[in-house]
């Protein structure tokens, strides 16, 4: 069965500067070079739900009037994505990231957040009919909280499964989106922030991965880099999914591809998360082998050919 998956999110043009390290306070450094690449977390794990598991999916969020906008609805739409939920804003520019990429592949990354902070309940309420029909409904944390407490809200009404993707950081969620979170999905940075509890071995892990199940009563999985990831869910044993070992270039959208691939796998009733997180791990492992955002994003058939 092809999932259907409705994505509401950011969109962003990612602007990467290449760098041996980051600068300490007050240093300056040369940049090695630059690229430009589309991405926003909401962008990225639409694209990873298209590509890796060919799901039926579409979009709800906004860009800019400008040509990253236009550049960013041309992308999608030639992805096969359902864009006619993605506003054009008058007003905010399209979102914009940067993105201080090291030599070791790491990355830190400074959001503007544009058009994606413009999103309103209304834009919600007007997809009423496109979340009503589909499997699943991801968000993430680049777009105002209240549109995802409206969505998800609204979502569990019409049994339509919500995923929430809490990035970047929210250290204290609204209770009105965690109570309505069908499966949560931090990494271990995000997973801290929520739970009080720092991530430096398995023990804390496991001790991590439970008390955020426990806070919200969601299916619960925690991404650990090239550790894998650790679930915890209702009738499924808690596990650690380890991640293959690969040569890492850029670990940008490393956890969006994780995200979408797992929801285009994944049964509504979850019971082959397993299986799921193990192809999200499957497909992570690829992505951070290429540089940039949506260009290193494989496909279904690259991550089917990788288990050989």
């Amino acid at each position: 069965m092809t999932n259907k998956i409705v994505v509401l999110g950011s969109l962003n043009v990612d602007q990467t500067l290449h760098v041996h390290r980051l600068p300490q306070p007050g240093e300056t450094i040369k940049m090695t070079a630059q690229s430009s690449a589309l991405g926003g977390k909401g962008a990225n794990q639409a694209v990873a739900a298209r590509r890796t598991g060919l799901a039926q999916t579409a979009f709800i969020g906004r860009v800019g009037a400008d040509a990253a906008g236009k550049r960013l609805l041309h992308s999608l739409a030639a992805e096969q994505i359902d864009i006619q939920h993605i506003q054009v804003d008058p007003q905010q520019g399209t979102g914009q990231a940067y993105v201080l990429l090291q030599d070791s592949g790491e990355n830190s990354i400074i959001i503007y957040g544009g058009s994606n902070q413009a999103l309103t309940t209304a834009d919600v309420q007007a997809a009423h009919s496109l979340i009503q029909a589909a499997d699943f409904l991801i968000a993430q944390c680049e777009i105002p909280l209240a549109v995802i407490a409206e969505a998800f809200v609204y979502a569990q009404q019409v049994n339509t499964r919500t995923i929430l993707n809490p990035a970047p950081v929210v250290p204290q969620l609204p209770a009105e989106i965690l109570e309505h979170t069908d499966l949560i999905c931090p990494n271990e940075t995000e997973a801290q922030a929520l739970t009080g509890i720092a991530i430096t071995d398995e023990a804390t892990l496991v001790q991590c991965t439970q008390a955020l199940y426990q806070l919200t009563q969601a299916c619960s999985v925690i991404t650990v880099g090239d550790k894998g990831a650790y679930l915890v869910a209702k009738d499924i044993s808690p596990q650690l999914i380890p991640a293959s070992a690969v040569p890492v270039v850029d670990t940008t959208a490393a956890g969006d591809t994780f995200i979408g691939a797992m929801v285009s796998q994944l049964q509504p009733d979850f019971k082959n998360l397993v299986a799921a997180v193990r192809f999200a791990c499957q497909a992570s492992a690829l992505t951070v082998q290429s540089l940039g955002a949506q260009p290193s994003i494989p496909t279904y058939q690259a991550v089917q050919a990788s288990y050989s």
